[in-house]
C-alpha cells in the first residue's frame, strides 16, 4: 500500500508540475499575442498622454522650468477658454439629452406594428450615409441669409436672419447634431428593446401594471446599459461637431459657436503647447467625472436586472 501511495503521490506531483509549466507556457504565448496591442497603446496613447501632462506643468519646452499649476490657472482665467467651455457644455447638455430622448421615443414607436416601419428606419438612418461636406452644403443652403429657411419665414412676414451669425446659431447646431445621430441611436435602442424578456412583460400585464409602470419599472431598467452607452457615444459625438462648425464658419465663428475645439485648434496654431495641454487635461478630468456619474446612475437603475 505504501508503494502504491508513493507512486500516486509522485504521479500527482508530475501532473501538477506539468500543469504549472503549461500555464506558464500559455501565459507567455498570450503575452506575445498581446504584445503588438500593448506596444500600440503605449506608443500612441500612453506616451502622448504623459507628454501632455509634462507640458502642462512646465513654463515652455525650451527652459523646461517646473511651474506646477500656473498653466492651469492661466487657462481658467483665459476669456476665450471660458467662452469655449461654456458654449461646449451648453451645446452638449442640450443636444445629447435631446438626441437620446428622441431616439428612445422613436425606437418605442417603431417597435410597434405600424405600416412602412422599414421605410422609416431607412429614412432616419440616411444621415449616416451623407458625407460631412454634403451636410455642410445642405445646412448652408437652408440657413444662409438668402437660404430656404429665410425664404419660407418671409412668407409669414418675418425679417431675414443670418442664422449662423446670430444668437440662434446654437439651435441650428443642435438640429444638425440631432439629425445626424438620431437614426444610429434609434437602431441601438430598438435592438435593446427586442432583447427585453417577453415573459416579464406578460407577467406585468397579468399583474395589472399600466403602460407607464411597465415602461418605468421594467423597460427602462432593462435599457439602462444601452442608455448609458448611447449617452456616452452621443457625448463623444457632440465634441466632434467641430468639423461641421469649422466648415460652416471657419476658425473664429460667431461667439455662440466658439467651441473648445476652436480654442484648442487656435492655441495649437500659436504653438502654446503648455496652455493647450492644460486645457486638454481639464477637459479630460471633466469628462471622467461626468462619465463616472453616468456609470453610477446606470448601476443604480440597472442593478436589479443583473443576472
Amino acid at each position: 500500500m505504501q508503494k502504491i501511495d508513493f507512486h500516486k503521490q509522485k504521479t500527482a506531483r508530475k501532473r501538477r508540475k506539468k500543469a504549472g509549466a503549461d500555464n506558464i507556457d500559455i501565459r507567455w504565448k498570450s503575452g506575445l499575442f498581446l504584445l503588438p496591442s500593448i506596444l500600440g497603446v503605449t506608443v500612441f496613447f500612453l506616451l502622448p498622454f504623459l507628454v501632455v501632462i509634462y507640458y502642462s506643468v512646465i513654463n515652455n519646452p525650451i527652459q523646461k522650468e517646473f511651474v506646477l499649476f500656473d498653466n492651469f490657472v492661466r487657462v481658467v482665467q483665459n476669456q476665450a477658454f471660458r467662452l469655449a467651455a461654456a458654449n461646449t457644455f451648453k451645446f452638449s447638455f442640450t443636444a445629447v439629452p435631446l438626441a437620446v430622448v428622441l431616439s428612445l421615443f422613436l425606437a418605442f414607436q417603431l417597435d410597434k406594428a405600424i405600416p412602412y416601419k422599414s421605410y422609416f428606419r431607412t429614412f432616419l438612418l440616411s444621415p449616416m450615409m451623407v458625407p460631412t461636406a454634403s451636410v455642410v452644403l445642405i445646412w448652408q443652403v437652408l440657413f444662409h441669409y438668402n437660404g430656404v429657411v429665410n425664404q419660407w419665414t418671409a412668407l409669414w412676414g418675418s425679417d431675414k436672419i443670418d442664422w449662423l451669425k446670430s444668437e440662434y446659431a446654437p439651435f441650428v447646431l443642435v438640429i444638425l447634431f440631432v439629425w445626424k445621430n438620431l437614426g444610429y441611436n434609434m437602431i441601438l435602442f430598438m435592438a435593446a428593446i427586442s432583447s427585453i424578456p417577453k415573459e416579464v412583460l406578460e407577467v406585468a400585464v397579468l399583474e395589472s401594471a399600466n403602460n407607464f409602470q411597465i415602461f418605468w419599472h421594467i423597460k427602462l431598467r432593462y435599457l439602462s446599459s444601452t442608455i448609458l452607452f448611447v449617452t456616452i457615444m452621443s457625448l463623444i459625438n457632440s465634441f466632434k461637431i467641430f468639423r461641421e462648425v469649422y466648415l460652416l464658419t471657419g476658425d473664429y465663428p460667431y461667439d455662440s459657436l466658439y467651441l473648445l475645439q476652436h480654442f484648442m485648434n487656435n492655441t495649437f496654431r500659436s504653438l502654446d503647447y503648455q496652455k493647450l495641454s492644460a486645457a486638454a487635461i481639464i477637459m479630460s478630468l471633466f469628462m471622467l467625472v461626468l462619465i463616472g456619474i453616468l456609470f453610477l446612475t446606470e448601476n443604480h437603475f440597472g442593478k436589479d436586472m443583473e443576472g
